[in-house]
């Protein structure tokens, strides 16, 4: 795994990573690495699940017009087939 040295940070930045880590039950350095990894990465898992529903809680969707259908093919038979019969030779 690779290493990052981040210089000449703002101390109230620090601090407020330093909180905000101690909230969630990390160190800094774990913090930072979710922090990266949500920017960078993408929201997933259970994360994903949170910010969608904060996001769309209070929406109740959209209606859609439902296309004409026309020409719809036949369904499929699932009957078998008739078996040929030759006739006998003699």
């Amino acid at each position: 795994m690779a290493s990052l040295t981040i210089r000449n940070i703002d101390d109230a930045l620090k601090e407020g990573l330093r909180v905000q880590a101690a909230r969630q039950g990390h160190s800094m350095e774990e913090e930072a690495r979710i922090i990266l990894k949500r920017a960078v990465g993408g929201v997933v898992g259970g994360n994903l699940w949170s910010l969608s529903r904060r996001l769309f809680e209070n929406k109740r969707g959209v209606e859609l017009d439902l296309p004409v259908r026309k020409g719809d093919r036949e369904p499929p038979s699932f009957e078998k087939p008739k078996a040929n019969r030759r006739a006998k030779r003699t």
